[in-house]
């Protein structure tokens, strides 16, 4: 079977803009050799196929045998990536300071000291005005190495200044490292465990998270320590529920980029990142008007751009979505927003060689909650079932618990009746394997297992009582966490009042702005 998405060299060349294409032509047409036009052949077979496909790349290019393919898509893939370094350097900095890391190795090769010694200086002067410490580093080392070898240019002094000026270097590099492990630990336990389940769980993270930081001021930080440690506050207070103190930092985040206008032109993906955080945020606390303010500055950053990259188009996409489908629940505007799920579902393929699974998850989830308060729930169990039927459950462990809840009440509410024992033993197992059982949950199965013998004219009141059950259960900081993923209490008020819980919700919205 033809198979696209595990082929490198298939999907590099399928991500290619027309531009980038046409410099690639130019690239590769500088000798001319027969090897050359073989792989510049096989490049034009892969670029008119619509999936990866060996033998119909064969069939056209029978210039091409079998034993050759390898070498060739291999010859292929380091032209592609050396026309693309050239392509991009112009646009990115950090490309331009290893290049000229390369310059000063040639020269120094070829005994040419002093001009190494040259390009290194410059080097380090942009890498340190963009905020790269790391690659000043490397600068320095080299300079070191032929300060030490060779009689140059050195004056008075010279060895101490670059003794000092590497011990200061290698400090900030140390810290920031220190710090993006910290964000990057921070992230991973999101990714797995999502929310806090308990005291005992904040306590023992909160433990690992201030020993981690233990010693580290960046008072006097650079740009990138201060990133790290503002992307490592922000997942600690996402993971232990405290969306005051992670609104706080995600807006330094924010504020960091737009401080340095030149960090937002150079790192487009982190300042988009850091908006997504203060949209999740802000989300979180129900800040209607400042999440409107953010979200069309999103989207006015994503039109501002004028070189996007398929980075920063897959980040864009996934961010602006996502918070299209979170104001549409916070205004109670299940049906009405339904109608991005075309344009969403079109993109969601387009990108799905860069989507992660983590993403795809999370808009299966929304796109299925969409479909639940609308009143679709034949489409919210088939979102939900995507879900469910993912077989590795440590990613995201919370989301594929919530899945599991939301689809037993989605089988109810579609009257699904003959299925719903069977649903409920299937996640209350699930649930004990996870150890992700909540009061919430209890109660939940509790209700479902028990509904089915109530006469009609008992619904109201067991509704009513659940209802009750559950706001008693909320009063719990980390039984709470349920209620982030299901907004259970405004199902429950439509059952009471026989309303749908669009309508709930938009009176709630009401009374919010």
């Amino acid at each position: 079977m033809p198979n696209g998405s595990i082929d490198p060299v298939f999907q590099l060349v399928k991500s290619l803009t027309r531009s980038e294409k046409r410099h690639f032509r130019l690239f590769s047409g500088r000798s001319g050799s027969a090897e050359d036009l073989k792989f510049m052949q096989l490049f034009d077979a892969l670029d008119a196929l619509g999936q990866y496909d060996e033998e119909r790349i064969l069939a056209q290019v029978p210039a091409i045998r079998k034993v050759q393919l390898a070498n060739l898509k291999a010859n292929l893939y380091r032209q592609l990536l050396s026309s693309l370094r050239q392509y991009h350097a112009g646009q990115n900095i950090d490309i331009q300071l290893h290049e000229q890391l390369d310059y000063a190795r040639v020269l120094y090769n070829k005994g040419f000291y002093q001009q190494a010694l040259r390009m290194l200086e410059r080097t380090k002067q942009q890498a340190q005005q963009a905020r790269l410490p790391h690659v000043a580093l490397l600068a320095l080392d080299f300079e070191k190495l032929i300060e030490s070898q060779y009689i140059t240019r050195s004056l008075r002094g010279r060895a101490e200044d670059l003794s000092a000026e590497s011990l200061d270097t290698v400090q900030h590099v140390t810290q920031l490292h220190r710090l993006s492990n910290v964000a990057l630990r921070m992230y991973g336990l999101y990714l797995r465990v999502g929310h806090a389940r308990s005291q005992r769980d904040a306590e023992q993270i909160t433990d690992r998270f201030r020993a981690a930081l233990a010693g580290i001021d960046v008072s006097q930080g650079g740009f990138y320590e201060c990133l790290y440690y503002y992307q490592a506050q922000v997942w600690y207070y996402t993971i232990i529920q405290d969306f005051r103190a992670c609104y706080r930092y995600a807006q330094k985040w924010v504020d960091l980029f737009e401080q340095a206008p030149d960090m937002m032109e150079q790192q487009p993906m982190l300042y988009i990142k850091g908006l997504h955080n203060l949209l999740a945020s802000l989300y979180n606390l129900l800040y209607y008007s400042k999440f409107t303010a953010v979200l069309a500055k999103l989207e006015s950053f994503a039109a501002s751009l004028t070189r996007p990259t398929p980075n920063t188009d897959v980040l864009l996409f996934q961010y602006i979505y996502t918070h299209k489908i979170n104001a549409a629940f916070l205004e109670g505007r299940f049906a009405d927003s339904l109608q991005l799920m075309p344009d969403l579902l079109e993109k969601l393929v387009l990108f799905q060689p860069q989507l992660d699974l983590h993403r795809r998850l999370i808009f299966y989830y929304k796109i299925a909650s969409l479909y639940f308060g609308s009143g679709n729930y034949r489409k919210a169990i088939e979102y939900l079932n995507k879900i469910i039927q993912y077989k590795d459950v440590t990613l995201r462990e919370d989301i594929q618990c919530f899945a599991r809840i939301l689809n037993l009440i989605a089988h109810y509410e579609a009257g699904h009746d003959e299925m719903l024992e069977y649903q409920i033993k299937s996640v209350y197992r699930f649930l004990g394997k996870m150890n992700e059982q909540q009061q919430m949950q209890v109660e939940i199965f509790r209700f479902l297992r028990g509904v089915g013998h109530l006469a009609p004219h008992q619904l109201k009141d067991a509704f009513s009582a659940l209802k009750d059950r559950l706001l008693e259960i909320s009063e719990n900081p980390y039984e709470r966490r349920p209620f982030l993923y299901l907004d259970l209490i405004s199902w429950l008020e439509s059952k009471i009042e026989d309303v749908p819980v669009e309508e709930i919700m938009r009176r709630k919205f009401a009374r919010m702005k």
